[in-house]
């Protein structure tokens, strides 16, 4: 009763008190508040979207994603408006809320102009080819002393002139018809390790064509370019003439992978 009476009769400790008090409700009650405002504990797991349109996400999901187009591609076998990829993937653990990026198949492709790089050499050629959006369906060898110089070009099996002012689809393949020795050969560069998008690249630069294409379960059309290659054949440092095919298997098992290196 001591100690109550000298609170009571001490101004200055029993507001001293009445602070403490309040600070402590005060920290409980923003304890709370946070942990209501960033749904803590409440985790959810992201599901597939790969296959569905825009609108049927927004149906499925309701609030408990956001939703945010970041990109889209044009696959003519694809549905338009459907989705190709998503970040973060499928089967990721997010709190409720949580922003997910997709990349859809776009309604219309995007167009542009194909570039004419006939008269250019074939690394020119290449890196105009990508600059303008597309990329190199087929290398043709036609027997002409100017060893990789493309001598002629063709898209839809149309020749591309200075005159054709040819739009095409982004990404669309164009195929160039390239000077050389017929009997020269070279040697096949180390594919394994490489994405389909690189390992591409690589054999045209040498002067050589992708083969058959042996692509994993999941693989498809959609990401293959970044699928990796595990194994090639022919393999690495054979000889082969100019323009041959290189069959590449593709993967995204690392374990594959690393036993093809």
């Amino acid at each position: 009763m001591g100690v109550l009476n000298k609170i009571k009769n001490n101004l200055f400790l029993r507001n001293a008190i009445l602070a403490v008090c309040m600070l402590i409700i005060l920290l409980f009650a923003t304890q709370m508040l946070l942990s209501v405002c960033t749904r803590h504990g409440q985790v959810l797991e992201v599901p597939d979207f790969s296959g569905m349109t825009v609108r049927d996400e927004k149906n499925l999901s309701g609030s408990n994603f956001k939703f945010e187009i970041n990109d889209s591609l044009y696959i003519p076998a694809r549905t338009p408006g459907v989705v190709l990829e998503q970040i973060p993937a499928p089967g990721a653990k997010v709190k409720s809320g949580r922003r997910v990026f997709l990349t859809i198949n776009s309604y219309q492709p995007k167009m542009a102009r194909v570039p004419y790089v006939t008269g250019y050499s074939l690394r020119q050629a290449k890196n105009n080819i990508q600059i303008a959006g597309f990329e190199i369906d087929k290398l043709v060898y036609r027997e002409d002393i100017a060893t990789n110089n493309v001598l002629e070009q063709h898209y839809a099996g149309q020749v591309v002139t200075p005159n054709s002012h040819i739009d095409a689809p982004a990404g669309s393949g164009i195929t160039l018809i390239v000077g050389g020795d017929l009997d020269e050969t070279v040697r096949i560069p180390r594919l394994v390790g490489f994405n389909f998008r690189e390992a591409k690249s690589r054999l045209h630069e040498q002067g050589l064509n992708v083969g058959k294409i042996h692509m994993d379960a999941d693989v498809n059309e959609n990401n293959k370019n970044e699928a990796k290659v595990y194994r090639q054949d022919p393999e690495k440092e054979s000889l082969r003439n100019l323009g041959s095919e290189i069959d590449l298997y593709l993967t995204f098992d690392n374990s594959k992978i690393e036993a093809g290196n």
